[in-house]
């Protein structure tokens, strides 16, 4: 193999320069892989904290619903109480004015009868 002009030392120059180059690109891709890790870690992390801050979240979330729901039966229940208070004290009212018309019905088919 004939070198191209090219003694033994020139030789040896260029062969260091070829595996410098090798060597630096090596270095160069490891950095490259490197700085590929290092966004894989910090896109981890990412991740795991927004997981971590999304079960807060619908936690939370599912608290302030069982909350809210607790508290929509609760009214409900207590206005449909106060319904049944109503019609009972209607029915009452009812029963008493049907009592005082039966008394006056009789009262006056008496006083009607005795004259």
């Amino acid at each position: 193999m004939e070198e191209k002009g090219l003694d033994g030392a020139d030789s040896e120059i260029v062969e260091r320069e070829v595996f410098q180059t090798d060597i630096a690109g090596s270095e160069e891709v490891e950095l490259n892989i490197n700085h590929i890790l290092e966004k894989i870690e910090r896109f981890t992390e990412l991740v795991s904290e927004l997981l971590e801050s999304g079960k807060t979240i619908f936690k939370e979330l599912v608290n302030e619903f069982e909350e809210r729901l607790i508290t929509i039966h609760k009214e409900q229940m207590e206005k449909w109480q106060e319904e049944i208070k109503d019609l009972r004290l209607l029915d009452a009212s009812n029963e008493e004015a049907n009592a005082l018309m039966h008394n006056a019905r009789f009262l006056l088919q008496n006083a009607h009868i005795d004259s």
